[in-house]
């Protein structure tokens, strides 16, 4: 009998970029294709998508791709992989109209849809799938039972128990307690919050956090959330009617996501709490409630915006509270405190995750993670979705739960995990990692351009114009110098001209290098010596650009 392959190419070494492979002879899926937000010395990304290339180098296996829920880790790089190789995308009906839209953004044509719903079993090649109901903090999520020729897979996407979910769809116990009495035999399970203790709480609890708020703000209030997260935004505007509030929704990505989910009847408010952003002036601070984005301190967001002092129509006041109602991505803090800073030195009141409770996680504590075990019973178990430290901690729960460490695979980004219905085993791997997305180009940046500009941001950048006589190789003209970023103002000039007579004494003393025919020896040489002369001088490594042109 053939092996079934799962080869994850994303989600397994950061938070973000989630995206595994299941492949059974000649035919394939995906489940899921998310994006991540630049870390800090990627200067100039925009986001970081996963490498494809496994899955363009085998486009012919594939036959589609399932989606979990809506949120960016899990669908934000879908786009640039349907640019490359047409799939049929199967989603629930929610994150299937968010996804259509963005999908048409990028003017992609001939994409298939195919809505799924909870409990409705349908099949891609060798691959029969149940969509199984599970509460997180945006609606319309699921977890798959993947039914393979060698057993059951249970792949948990992104979850968290919630027996009060605002939409009142709980999160289905039955269907994963009858997998695991009919036997599953591997379980991927989602490590976010593996090593918070206890339970995770109900999205319900911050109906009283919110009114608490709403009843002591004097003036405006400004919400921020994840333009996904509807529930929050349906809690907000149902705490706003209550007292006697309007609402303006501000900022793309909440506008047309709101918009999505009301016309699909996931969003209900009527038209006469709602309020259009060129008519909040006419509304009095202590009746208005404003919805923007940037909770992860995006540079163009609408808190960002506002918080320079940039947005068009929203100037921070100092009676407004502004409300953070998200948590806070690894590695985004510093660009959090920085937008929370600003906020707060105009004055406003600002309530976020480390001083108040408006957010609740809508992933899995341990106390969660070990039902689900206990409720699947998996012969084998790989966790997913995290960095190391996580899907470590996640991997000794299991063991706690009964489940033998032979059984447990911690694998990385590209591993090829291997099972039949007698033994599984983690051999090979395949191309995996990051793609950096730049504007319009995707992967045309790498490490050794992240570096330049890394070095650029630190040590500046020194450009040296010779002009060559083309016939003879003498120096008619220069060196001329320009140095930005690498000295103070005052020392720069003496420091040029420094630079420019040792470049001028080598050009003239050198020996060895036709000048006529070997342009590129003498830049290296050029590059190689004011870097050397640089760091002597500076004890700093700038970029050295040498410029040669020839009459």
């Amino acid at each position: 009998m053939q092996e079934l392959k799962i080869i994850p190419l994303g989600g397994l070494n950061e938070i973000g970029l989630n995206c595994t492979v299941f492949e059974y002879g000649n035919q394939a899926i995906i489940v899921d294709a998310g994006l991540m937000f630049p870390e800090e010395n990627m200067l100039g990304v925009d986001i970081v998508i996963p490498d494809f290339s496994y899955i363009l180098e085998n486009k012919d296996k594939f036959k589609g791709i399932v989606v979990t829920h809506a949120h960016e880790d899990h669908v934000g790089a879908i786009p640039y992989l349907l640019k490359d190789v047409n799939l049929p995308v199967y989603a629930t009906r929610l994150t299937l109209g968010l996804l259509r839209k963005k999908i048409e953004e990028f003017k992609l044509p001939n994409v298939e849809y195919h809505e799924i719903t909870a409990k409705r079993v349908f099949s891609i090649g060798p691959f029969t799938i149940e969509p199984v109901s599970v509460t997180h903090s945006v609606v319309d999520c699921v977890a798959l039972a993947i039914k393979t020729p060698v057993g059951v897979i249970i792949h948990t996407g992104d979850f968290k128990i919630d027996y009060t979910p605002v939409d009142g769809k709980p999160f289905d116990m039955a269907s994963f307690c009858r997998y695991g009495q009919e036997g599953v035999l591997l379980l991927l399970s989602d490590s976010t919050n593996a090593t918070v203790p206890g339970f995770t709480p109900s999205e319900r609890v911050l109906e009283g956090v919110f009114q608490r708020i709403f009843s002591e703000a004097k003036g405006r209030i400004l919400a921020v959330t994840f333009a996904s997260n509807v529930h929050r935004v349906q809690q907000i505007v149902n705490t706003a009617r209550e007292f006697r509030r309007n609402v303006c929704l501000t900022g793309k990505s909440v506008v047309q996501n709101v918009l999505i989910a009301k016309e699909l009847g996931y969003f209900k408010a009527s038209e006469e709490i709602m309020v259009k952003e060129e008519d909040i002036d006419i509304y009095p601070d202590d009746r208005l409630v404003i919805v923007t984005t940037g909770s992860q301190g995006e540079p163009l967001s609408g808190l960002s915006r506002i918080a320079l002092g940039e947005h068009k129509k929203i100037n921070v006041k100092p009676t407004d509270t502004i409300v953070i109602s998200a948590s806070a991505i690894p590695g985004n803090q510093r660009a959090i405190n920085r937008i929370v800073n600003m906020l707060m030195r105009r004055g406003a009141e600002v309530l976020y995750e480390e001083n108040s409770d408006v957010h609740v996680s809508g992933h899995a504590s341990q106390e969660e993670l070990k039902f689900i075990l206990m409720t699947c019973k998996p012969r084998y178990f790989v966790p997913i979705h995290g960095d190391y430290i996580r899907r470590f901690t996640h991997a000794r729960i299991a063991r706690e739960m009964g489940i033998p460490p032979s059984s447990i695979f911690l694998l990385d980004n590209g591993d090829i995990l291997h099972l039949s219905k007698e033994k599984i085993y983690a051999s090979g791997s395949v191309t995996a990692g990051r793609m950096f997305v730049d504007g319009r180009e995707v992967g045309e940046i790498g490490d050794v351009v992240l570096r330049d500009r890394m070095r650029l941001s630190s040590d500046g950048i020194c450009t040296v114009f010779v002009v060559m006589d083309k016939t003879t190789g003498d120096l008619i003209s220069g060196p001329d110098v320009i140095m930005k970023g690498v000295t103070y103002e005052s020392m720069s000039q003496q420091l040029m001209d420094e630079t420019g007579s040792m470049v001028r004494n080598l050009i003239v003393n050198q020996t060895g290098v036709d000048m006529r025919t070997n342009q590129f020896e003498l830049k290296k040489k050029i590059r190689r010596a004011v870097s050397r002369f640089l760091y002597k001088k500076l004890m700093r490594n700038p970029i050295v650009l040498p410029v040669v042109m020839e009459v």
